[in-house]
């Protein structure tokens, strides 16, 4: 009969990020978190294209930017700012940009 056992070296994403970048308010894990927060974005931004069938060069026709300034946000190359990403949203995507703040 096989039993099931824990494999002890297994942790979770939260304590992986706690080993190795501190916790929460330390300087290493909020550089950690706002980096993820950036990927996050740019690969929203991308996958929204992809699934509306558009190529970057049109989403940047129609924001009025370039194509090569759209691939380095889906790349997280160029952080983008609040005006930009709404640009992108509403006149690109036809949507709205909302923001939540978490306290």
């Amino acid at each position: 009969m096989k039993t099931n056992t824990k494999n002890k070296n297994l942790m979770t994403l939260e304590e992986f990020k706690d080993k190795n970048y501190g916790k929460l308010g330390t300087k290493e894990r909020d550089e950690l978190e706002a980096g993820y927060e950036s990927f996050k974005i740019g690969t929203l931004i991308h996958d929204t294209r992809i699934e509306m069938g558009m190529t970057q060069e049109q989403l940047a026709e129609k924001v009025g930017t370039t194509k090569s300034y759209i691939s380095k946000i889906e790349n997280n190359m160029k952080e983008a700012r609040i005006s930009t990403l709404q640009k992108i949203i509403e006149l690109g995507f036809g949507g709205r940009l909302e923001l939540n703040i978490k306290i």
